[in-house]
């Protein structure tokens, strides 16, 4: 081998040798499966982590807004969907509420406080059988929800059917003992008839 192969040989060790460091450096930059990403506002669950957050500090319009983004990214399951729905409802804009709660009914038909929620919204419009199907499909759920029966006394109060809702009023009590408005409702209705 001539002098000027070794050059060149040593040369070419040498770039490939730095070609490889380079390489390596680039793979050391890419983060690593195993640990935490960092929070960024185009992840739909971070969106909706500072959605639970605002909610919880009482801001709505805040919580509306990032639940929204998350829900464009990513369509939410029945959980977001219905806090959404009760924030529109908060907010007294209570047909977008309605199109929330019935979207996250489709997700989870079991689940009493989306019915509880639909039937008061249908209670507001005066749709009184939907308001009644919805919770009779709570209470058929969950027949120890002393809120639902409350809600259904003030419904069937609003239909006139005065005795039923005074058994429904009782139910609430028989389940909780120091359910105050619904003692008081059932104290107006005895003290009228």
């Amino acid at each position: 081998m001539t002098l000027f192969q070794l050059l060149m040989l040593g040369a070419s060790a040498f770039f490939a040798f730095k070609v490889y460091q380079h390489i390596q450096g680039l793979t050391d930059l890419q983060p690593q499966s195993d640990e935490p990403r960092s929070p960024s506002s185009f992840d739909p669950e971070y969106l909706v982590e500072k959605a639970d957050e605002e909610f919880d500090a009482g801001n709505l319009e805040q919580a509306y807004k990032l639940f929204n983004e998350a829900n464009s990214k990513v369509a939410q399951g029945s959980e977001v969907l219905f806090k959404m729905g009760y924030i529109l409802q908060q907010l007294k804009r209570d047909e977008e509420a309605l199109e929330y709660y019935k979207e996250a009914l489709e997700g989870d038909k079991e689940n009493e406080f989306i019915h509880n929620s639909l039937a008061s919204i249908y209670r507001t419009k005066g749709e009184f059988a939907s308001a009644k199907m919805h919770l009779s499909a709570s209470l058929a759920i969950d027949d120890k929800n002393p809120i639902t029966y409350y809600n259904y006394g003030n419904l069937l109060v609003d239909m006139k059917h005065i005795d039923e809702a005074k058994e429904m009023y009782k139910s609430a009590i028989e389940i909780k003992a120091d359910f105050v408005e619904a003692k008081d409702e059932l104290e107006k209705l005895e003290q009228t008839t």
